[in-house]
C-alpha cells in the first residue's frame, strides 16, 4: 500500500509545478526589444594585436566616434592613444616593429587608402604615401626585417600596383618591379625577397610568374583560364617552392605544394569532399605548417601540428560555447591574443601565456549586448528548382512562434562571396524586431567548388535570383513566413539582388532596401575603379559583354524594368562609393519618379561602399526600421 502524501509533500510538488509554469511561460516570451545603437555603435575595444616583442598589445577604440589606435603595457590597467583620426575610422593597421605601428585611412570612403606611421608613444607621427588618388596596399610586413615593409601603390598607374620596399623610419621608397600592367599580386619568400607575382594575361587567363632570386627576370611557370584557379599562400621553408589552394584539373579547392621548377603541383595536402579548402597557416618561429581552414555550415580545421592542435583544443575546451582564433602571437609564439565568436555574440579577446598556460579575459567586443537574448543562426538548406542544393541560414526571432512571420530575405554582395555562421549584428537587430531573416548562398558563392560557381555565369536576374525565389517561397510552404509579409534587402550586388526580385517577382516582396546596388549593367561596367581593368574582360564573360551579351544585360538591368515594381522601394548609397558609382542609384531612383512613384532615398556625402561613420549607420537603420515596420506591418513594442 503507498504512502499518502504530506502536506509537505504537495506543497513542494505544487510550488515546483508553479515554477515550471513560470520558468515555460517565461521561456515564451518575446526578447525585450533592444535599441538600435545597441547593434550597430562602434566597439569599445577590438582589433587586438600584440607586439612582437610581447611587452605590449593595442587595439582599436573610439575617438570621437571614430575608430582609433590605442597601445597597452601587458600588466598596466591604462592605455596610450596613438591615433587621433575625427574623420574616418583607423581601417587597418599593424606592429611594424616593437616601437612603431603602421596603419591606413581612406578619406571620405573612396577607397584610396594612405599608409601612416606613429611611435607606440604617440610620436612622429607620419603619412608615407601621401599622393592623390593613389591605393596602397601591404604586401610584406617583413617582420624579420623591423626597418621596412614592403608595400603596393598605383602612383605610377592607376591600373597597376607596383611593388615598393619603403623605409619605415626615413620615408624612403624604392620600387621592387615595374608592373607591366596585368600583374595582380605579389609573393615574397621568407626572406622578404619578391619572388613570385599572379598576372592577367589575354585578358582571361591567369599566369604565375617565379624568379630564382631578385636579380632574375620573372619567367611564366603555369598559365590557365580565370576558371581555374592556383592561388599561392606562401613559399615552402626552404624558399624554393609554394603552398597554394588549387583546384586545377578538379571541381574543389585543395590543399597542395606547388614545385615552380616543373609547372606542376608536387604533393597534395588536404582536400574536403564537399567544399573549398582556402585558408592556409603556418608557424613564423617554427617553420612549420599548423592548419588548414575550411566552411561547411561552420568554419572547419585540419591540423598538420600536434602542438598547434593542442594548444587550440585547451583553449576551445575551455571556452566550449564559441569559436576560437589564434588571431596574434609575439616573436617567440609564447603569447598569443585569442578572438571568440558565436552566432550569437560578438565574442571576446584573451590574452594566453603558453608558458605558464594561463587564459586571461581582456574585454567582451559589445558588452552592453546580451547574448542570452539573442538569436540562434540556423544552418538550412533546400532544392532550387533546377535541383541544386542551396545552402544557407535561417534566424528566428526569440520568443515568437516561428510561424507566419515577416520575414526579410537578405541575399549577400559579391556576388561571388558567401555567408557564413556567426554574429551578424543587422541579422540580430532584424529578428530582435521580429523578423525572421533568410540568408542563401545562391549559385555562384564560392566555397562550394568551381561547378556551383560557373553555374552563375551570366546568370544575373536569372537562375541566380530564382535560388532565391525558392528560398523564399519554400520558407512560405514551411508556414514560417507570411506571404503577404515579405521584405528584401542587401547590399552591393545583394542591393542589385534587391532590385531584380521587385522587377521580376513582383508578387512576391511587399517592400526592397537597396543599399549601395547595382541597378545598370553598363553603365556599372563603364565606371568600375581603373585597377579592376585587368579584370574587365573576366566581368564580361562572368557577368555578359556590353555589346555582344547587349540583349542580355538589358533584360538584366532593372532600371529598365521600372515599370514592373509594385512594391515600395528604399535606395541608400555613398557618394564617394568607388565600386557602385553612385550614379546607379541616381538612375534608378529617377526612374522611378518618372512614374510618379515617391522613393525614399538617403545619401552620404561622406561615405562610400557601405557606411562606416557610426552616425550614418544610426540614420541608415532608424529608416530602414521604419521602412519595414510600415510596409511589413510590424511594430515592435518597446517594453
Amino acid at each position: 500500500m503507498r504512502n499518502k502524501p504530506t502536506l509537505l509533500a504537495l506543497y513542494i510538488a505544487a510550488l515546483t509545478l508553479m515554477v515550471a509554469c513560470t520558468t515555460a511561460k517565461k521561456a515564451e516570451q518575446r526578447a525585450p526589444i533592444i535599441p538600435l545603437e545597441d547593434f550597430f555603435k562602434n566597439s569599445e575595444q577590438t582589433s587586438f594585436q600584440i607586439s612582437p616583442d610581447g611587452t605590449h598589445f593595442s587595439f582599436k577604440a573610439p575617438y570621437e566616434k571614430r575608430m582609433n589606435v590605442f597601445v597597452q603595457k601587458i600588466g598596466s590597467e591604462s592605455a596610450v592613444q596613438i591615433t587621433f583620426e575625427t574623420d574616418r575610422d583607423v581601417a587597418g593597421y599593424f606592429w611594424a616593429n616593437e616601437n612603431r605601428i603602421l596603419y591606413i585611412k581612406d578619406d571620405g570612403g573612396n577607397e584610396n587608402f594612405k599608409l601612416y606611421g606613429v611611435n607606440i608613444d604617440g610620436s612622429e607621427s607620419i603619412c608615407f604615401t601621401d599622393f592623390e588618388n593613389v591605393r596602397t596596399g601591404i604586401i610584406d610586413d617583413l617582420p624579420d626585417l623591423p626597418e621596412q615593409v614592403i608595400i603596393s601603390m598605383n602612383k605610377r598607374n592607376a591600373q597597376a600596383f607596383d611593388p615598393y620596399r619603403l623605409n619605415i623610419n626615413t620615408g624612403e621608397m624604392e620600387m621592387l618591379y615595374e608592373n607591366p600592367g596585368n600583374i595582380s599580386g605579389w609573393i615574397t619568400d621568407h626572406e622578404g625577397k619578391l619572388r613570385a607575382a599572379t598576372s592577367v594575361t589575354d585578358m582571361v587567363n591567369a599566369t604565375l610568374l617565379y624568379r630564382d632570386t631578385e636579380q632574375d627576370a620573372f619567367r611564366e611557370v603555369l598559365t590557365t583560364n580565370f576558371k581555374e584557379t592556383l592561388a599561392p599562400h606562401f613559399f615552402t621553408f626552404d624558399n624554393k617552392k609554394l603552398y597554394a589552394s588549387s583546384n586545377l584539373g578538379r571541381d574543389k579547392t585543395e590543399i597542395v605544394i606547388f614545385d615552380p621548377a616543373t609547372g606542376e603541383e608536387a604533393e597534395v595536402l588536404f582536400k574536403h569532399p564537399e567544399v573549398d579548402v582556402e585558408g592556409l597557416s603556418y608557424s613564423r618561429k617554427r617553420k612549420v605548417l599548423t592548419t588548414a581552414t575550411y566552411t561547411t555550415d561552420k568554419v572547419g580545421r585540419k591540423f598538420f601540428d600536434a602542438e598547434a592542435e593542442k594548444m587550440h583544443n585547451r583553449v576551445q575546451n575551455e571556452l566550449p560555447d564559441y569559436d576560437v582564433y589564434f588571431v596574434s602571437a609575439n616573436r617567440e609564439e609564447d603569447k598569443f591574443l585569442i578572438r571568440t565568436y558565436s552566432d550569437r555574440s560578438l565574442g571576446a579577446y584573451y590574452f594566453y601565456d603558453k608558458s605558464t598556460d594561463e587564459l586571461k579575459h581582456l574585454t567582451d567586443v559589445s558588452p552592453w549586448l546580451d547574448e542570452n537574448i539573442m538569436a540562434n543562426m540556423k544552418p538550412i538548406k533546400y532544392t532550387s528548382r533546377d535541383g541544386m542544393t542551396i545552402h544557407g541560414y535561417l534566424t528566428l526571432p526569440v520568443g515568437i512562434e516561428a510561424k507566419n512571420l515577416p520575414l526579410v530575405v537578405n541575399p549577400h554582395g559579391g556576388p561571388w562571396a558567401r555567408d557564413h555562421w556567426g554574429f551578424n549584428p543587422e541579422i540580430q537587430f532584424l529578428a530582435n524586431r521580429g523578423y525572421a531573416v533568410l540568408q542563401m548562398n545562391f549559385r555562384g558563392s564560392t566555397g562550394y567548388g568551381r561547378d556551383f560557381w560557373e553555374s552563375s555565369f551570366k546568370q544575373w536576374g536569372r537562375t541566380m535570383q530564382d535560388d532565391i525565389t525558392d528560398g523564399v517561397k519554400w520558407l512560405v510552404e514551411q508556414g514560417i513566413a507570411d506571404k503577404e509579409r515579405v521584405a528584401i534587402y542587401g547590399g552591393s550586388y545583394g542591393g542589385y539582388a534587391t532590385l531584380a526580385g521587385l522587377v521580376y517577382t513582383p508578387d512576391l516582396y511587399k517592400c526592397g532596401v537597396d543599399y549601395v546596388g547595382v541597378s545598370n549593367l553598363f553603365t556599372f561596367m563603364n565606371t568600375i575603379p581603373p585597377y579592376w581593368e585587368p579584370y574587365r574582360e573576366m566581368l564580361y564573360e562572368m557577368v555578359g559583354h556590353p555589346e555582344k551579351d547587349s540583349l542580355l544585360l538589358a533584360a538584366a538591368s532593372p532600371v529598365f524594368h521600372a515599370d514592373k515594381i509594385t512594391a515600395a522601394l528604399f535606395v541608400a548609397q555613398g557618394a564617394n562609393d568607388p565600386r557602385v558609382n553612385k550614379d546607379e542609384s541616381d538612375q534608378m531612383v529617377a526612374a522611378m519618379k518618372a512614374r510618379g512613384i515617391d522613393v525614399e532615398y538617403l545619401v552620404k556625402d561622406n561615405e562610400g561602399h557601405g557606411f562606416r561613420n557610426e552616425e550614418n549607420r544610426f540614420d541608415f537603420y532608424h529608416a530602414m526600421e521604419t521602412f519595414l515596420g510600415k510596409h511589413l506591418e510590424n511594430q515592435p513594442v518597446v517594453e
